[in-house]
């Protein structure tokens, strides 16, 4: 018997079909404390709001958070595995929690223990801290996370702190049994084509859920079909949700797009010519909220703007004082709101806010 952990059937089972993941921010009050109370309520929006699972402990809750001097790690997986699982009693369906896992091996598999016993179903493992590290030696820290956590892979764009990781890495990383999922995040057709196609040629299409975390391209990923020829078999392969920071803001919207797009692809029908506008304005909005324009310095200070505006958020801090809205980048954001007011789930946070506060889903 294998001494890999795996989650429960059904939460695989959601994980495969493909659902709406946000990358969970912090919420921080003027002296840069946890404000638990805004914290809880940010959790409640997105179960509320139809995600089917968070990530915490991502990039978008920041990495400083698993430093053990600023020791929020535990506390930020706890508020957060709590009003999840009181929610899905309320809501009667699961959802699922991935942990965000970082750092060098000795610091990951005991990040990877304590999600584990706070019952998260899946680490997403950043490799930021093994930079200039041999695949072998790569590989050998994901299978000790593997021994406590299954794995969702995690391909972050070397911007805002990841590195190239090529087609040999991957497939090797498929031999682990417990990798069930894959975040394909590095911003990069050719780089997202070198994971797609090793899950291919793995045999894995059936068991390894693809999700895209590029938030620059994010319709066109859950559109397509991925063609790849694998021994002597054809494979075609869908990336079929997403574990995003852009879907952090306005997530009711990023629910009713991905389920448009599930019943579009699994019809067979042709693709809408607006589907496609549509993710080319979401592309737009991204580069406001992500900064691109400054190469994603500001991305998590523009997530807290959308969310400030929204009144979930009280400021755009980060626990780095440094990390601040770029110039002109409030602007950007002010352009994308006036041009693009379908994108917004504005009324509906507005109509449930009170309530999240109050601790209630609805």
């Amino acid at each position: 018997m294998s001494h890999y952990p795996l989650p429960p059937k059904h939460i695989l089972s959601l994980l495969r079909k493909g659902v709406v993941i946000p990358a969970h921010p912090l919420a921080l009050t003027s002296d840069r404390k946890l404000d638990e109370i805004r914290q809880q309520a940010l959790t409640r929006y997105y179960i509320a709001a139809g995600a089917g699972g968070v990530a915490v402990g991502v990039h978008t809750t920041q990495f400083e958070i698993h430093d053990p001097k600023v020791g929020l790690y535990k506390p930020v997986l706890k508020l957060a595995s709590e009003v999840i699982d009181e929610c899905s009693n309320k809501v009667s369906r699961p959802i699922i929690k991935v942990a965000g896992i970082f750092g060098s091996t000795d610091q990951a598999v005991e990040e990877a223990k304590i999600a584990a016993d706070m019952g998260y179903h899946a680490g997403l493992v950043c490799l930021s801290a093994l930079k200039g590290a041999s695949n072998d030696k790569l590989i050998s820290h994901c299978r000790k996370i593997a021994e406590s956590l299954p794995i969702f892979g995690f391909y972050l764009q070397p911007a805002v702190g990841g590195m190239v990781l090529g087609f040999d890495f991957w497939r090797r990383l498929l031999e682990i049994e417990n990798v069930v999922a894959i975040k394909i995040a590095p911003f990069n057709r050719y780089y997202t084509l070198d994971v797609v196609r090793a899950v291919a040629e793995a045999g894995r299409e059936n068991d390894v859920a693809l999700y895209t975390g590029n938030d620059d391209n994010i319709v066109n990923d859950l559109l397509t079909v991925f063609s790849f020829k694998a021994g002597n078999e054809v494979k075609n392969l869908r990336i079929v949700g997403g574990l995003l920071g852009q879907w952090a803001v306005w997530t009711k919207k990023a629910v009713e797009l991905l389920e448009n797009i599930h019943k579009i692809v699994e019809s067979g029908q042709p693709i809408p010519r607006e589907l496609l506008t549509l993710g080319a304005q979401i592309t737009d909005a991204n580069g406001a909220i992500f900064d691109a324009a400054h190469n994603f310095a500001g991305c998590i200070p523009g997530i807290h703007e959308v969310l400030r505006r929204q009144r979930l958020l009280r400021g755009v801090w980060c626990l780095n004082p440094n990390e601040t809205l770029s110039p002109g980048q409030r602007e950007e954001i002010d352009r994308v709101y006036k041009s693009y007011p379908h994108l917004s789930d504005d009324e509906f946070v507005s109509k449930h806010l009170e309530a999240w506060l109050e601790g209630k889903i609805f």
